[in-house]
């Protein structure tokens, strides 16, 4: 039996905000600049936590190696930066749950692979998770997930004795930082994963289908 977490992590993209389809458009974006096929959202979705390189090797392939891949990266995040809450929104439940958190008086942070700019702008376009004690991106530290550092130095942020800390994430990094951490390792089963049954080998400590089967444990 788990105990009530004393503090939880979050994974942003695929576990907080379902950003699959404004990374999607960038993609077809500079799929159709170069007149290339696009992509249709039931074959990007699982990929979106992979970020800007997932994206642009599903989308180009094997020619990827005859494109300018740094050149491509640039104008995937410049586009996706203009419009990055165009088709962006909480998956269901995320919100009843971060409320949740905040009247019992449970810190909770993001930690993310995404760049800073990045995730400091999708942060600012949802006001309730401007109420989270710590955000740690991609790019704050020398090491990102599945490096357990970015786990540890939010942890950290909290200020808690002997914390309970519990991780949440989508992608099998997300656990296997968690594990490294100590941390109670959660699988987000509604998020961007693509073989389900793969899951049963990440050695993550819980599985949950939706946010609110959370509640359960506080």
């Amino acid at each position: 039996m788990l105990n009530k977490p004393d503090a939880i992590l979050f994974d942003l993209d695929g576990t907080l905000l379902d950003t699959a389809r404004d990374l999607g458009n960038a993609l077809n974006h500079i799929l159709r600049e170069l007149k290339r096929p696009t992509v249709d959202y039931d074959v990007y979705r699982n990929i979106a936590s992979d970020g800007a390189k997932g994206m642009l090797e599903l989308g180009f392939g094997e020619d990827l190696q005859n494109f300018d891949f740094a050149r491509l990266r640039q104008q995937f995040l410049d586009y996706y930066e203009n419009n990055i809450c165009v088709d962006t929104d909480y998956f269901v439940g995320i919100e009843s749950l971060l409320l949740t958190l905040n009247q019992k008086n449970i810190p909770w942070g993001i930690v993310t692979n995404k760049p800073e700019f990045l995730t400091l702008q999708l942060v600012t376009s949802f006001p309730l998770l401007q109420n989270c004690a710590v955000i740690v991106s991609g790019d704050t530290l020398s090491e990102r997930k599945p490096h357990p550092l970015p786990l540890l130095h939010a942890e950290e942020k909290f200020a808690l004795t002997s914390p309970n800390t519990w991780y949440i994430g989508d992608a099998e990094r997300d656990i296997q930082a968690a594990n490294a951490a100590n941390m109670v390792s959660v699988i987000a089963q509604y998020g961007y994963i693509t073989d389900f049954q793969q899951t049963d080998e990440w050695n993550a400590d819980l599985s949950i289908h939706e946010p609110s089967d959370l509640l359960a444990y506080f």
